[in-house]
């Protein structure tokens, strides 16, 4: 059974990280409370084993951090629109980056026929990137080998529907940013590896593209 001592060992946890940094930079937490100018929007998996900080080598402030099931860029989802609008028209991000990972829950659940009840409607927007590449996909071995290909599919595909959207076209016509890129964790070895990268003098394409 759960005790209410495993959440209570967090904020100790937490006492003990507040004092090293002090202790390491007496003003680090004055500085971090001013202000926030980070470079990067980072839309990345909810999976607990994948932290944009830890695994980028950054500190608190350096990026700014959207997480959902599969990291997925959906047109229907306020929540990560906010998220995106926020960070490339107040924050004025300069990239941002889209980050599945080897051995996604989402991605394998996707792939599969199974009823997962509410998730369903989430794991559909997977399911159309499965549909769109299921040739190249189902060429490979059954397993493992599929799951990383749509996982790489689908964070690509992830970044070109940022690129659709109204709020980094029009940055790009502003500012000539954000670079958009996709990116891939493996878990088995904690390597990134970029499989897209967008920039923002890339053509849209017509449907997508905006005027004005």
């Amino acid at each position: 059974m759960p005790s209410s001592n495993e959440a209570q060992r967090l904020l100790l946890q937490n006492q003990s990280w507040s004092k090293q940094q002090v202790s390491r930079d007496p003003e680090f937490f004055k500085r971090l409370s001013e202000t926030q100018s980070p470079k990067f929007l980072w839309i990345g998996c909810s999976d607990s084993r994948v932290p944009a900080d830890a695994i980028t080598g950054t500190q608190p402030g350096q990026i700014f951090v959207h997480r959902n099931i599969a990291n997925m860029v959906v047109h229907t989802d306020l929540n990560l629109l906010s998220v995106l609008e926020y960070a490339v028209v107040h924050l004025k991000v300069e990239h941002i980056i889209v980050c599945g990972h080897h051995g996604c829950g989402g991605v394998k659940a996707a792939m599969t026929n199974k009823d997962f009840g509410i998730l369903n409607h989430w794991l559909r927007n997977i399911k159309e990137v499965y549909a769109t590449h299921q040739a190249e996909v189902d060429a490979l071995p059954e397993g493992k080998d599929r799951e990383d290909r749509l996982v790489e599919l689908s964070a690509a595909a992830q970044a070109r529907n940022l690129a659709r959207t109204s709020v980094i076209q029009k940055a790009w016509k502003e500012r000539g940013a954000p670079f958009l890129h996709a990116w891939v964790y493996d878990l088995s070895d904690g390597i990134l590896k970029e499989e897209a990268l967008i920039s923002p003098t890339d053509p849209i394409e017509a449907p997508w593209a905006l005027n004005g």
